[in-house]
């Protein structure tokens, strides 16, 4: 999806709640955000959110594996009440923005009533602005609702708690901090078709980069054809990994829709979402050790998943 290289913000000829985040995940923190900007019923609800990952640009070398792409998270903002999502292009000149720049360039121009916001929130260059200057700036003109951060058993909901439960494979414990199960979406790709001779075709995916997936291993989750409108999930074992049976390098999402064998995937794009943990990656002594233990793994998330 492309975004403006120049940031700007058009002039909104109504007034609107508006909404500020990073928003990678759309997790139950931001739900929450979201829910409370959308109890305002006379007014309709702006998104504004960045991409890329403003650490990608302060900090490259630390930029976080996202927990969706932007197409992605633009549909889960709209799920939960966004009328409209503007996107800002996160470059250099954003970054050296001060608070009162921000403010003038992103806000104000949509002719807000009511900025909803995380606690935690900062903006403008070395994070300088935070919600009681935002506040300050803003009496008289609009009203500031900070909110407090969530948690799960004492645990804050953010968007890095997340990344380190899929990293150890706790796909059931990030779905607790997404109220969703982890979803990784994607154009089905040509694989080595090793499956298929095996008696287990899966629809292969490769795994960005940039992109966060569960830890390598074996998971039970539901895979759901988005080419189609309407499709129905269908039960799954899913396998993470580079293959080290055969010695594979590249890391892949491969998914066995159980019981079919019939299913023409291609260049379709597929999400999968992820239910629970059944193993780690194993390097096998042999096919037929492999063949062995797929079979249990393909009964057990049939278990998982009835």
């Amino acid at each position: 999806m492309s975004v403006p290289d120049l940031p700007g913000t058009e002039e909104s000829t109504m007034q609107t709640v508006v909404v500020i985040g990073n928003f990678d995940g759309v997790h139950r923190g931001h739900r929450r955000v979201l829910a409370e900007a959308v109890r305002d019923v006379d007014h309709p609800l702006v998104v504004i959110t960045f991409w890329p990952h403003p650490v990608t640009v302060l900090r490259p070398e630390s930029a976080p594996k996202l927990l969706s792409d932007l197409h992605t998270r633009i549909e889960l903002l709209k799920e939960a009440g966004a009328h409209e999502v503007r996107v800002i292009r996160f470059n250099e000149a954003v970054a050296a923005m001060s608070p009162h720049d921000f403010i003038d360039r992103f806000l104000l121009p949509l002719n807000p009533v009511r900025v909803v916001v995380g606690e935690n929130f900062r903006f403008g260059h070395a994070a300088a602005g935070d919600v009681q200057f935002l506040a300050e700036v803003g009496e008289g003109r609009f009203d500031v609702i900070p909110l407090p951060l969530e948690s799960v058993r004492d645990e804050i909901s953010c968007s890095t708690r997340i990344r380190e439960l899929l990293a150890v494979g706790d796909v059931a414990g990030a779905a607790e901090h997404l109220e969703r199960p982890f979803r990784f979406r994607g154009v089905v790709v040509l694989g080595d078709q090793r499956g298929r001779d095996l008696g287990y075709p899966t629809a292969n995916q490769s795994v960005p980069v940039d992109m966060a997936v569960p830890a390598d291993g074996v998971y039970a989750g539901w895979v759901t054809r988005l080419d189609e409108p309407g499709a129905m999930p269908m039960a799954a074992a899913i396998s993470v990994g580079s293959n080290p049976t055969f010695d594979g390098s590249d890391r892949r999402v491969e998914s066995y829709v159980i019981d079919r064998t019939d299913l023409e995937l291609y260049g379709a794009e597929i999400a999968v979402d992820f239910v629970q943990r059944l193993r780690g990656q194993v390097r096998f002594s042999d096919v037929d050790e492999l063949v062995l233990q797929m079979g249990r793994d393909v009964e057990q998330a049939r278990r998982v998943l009835s």
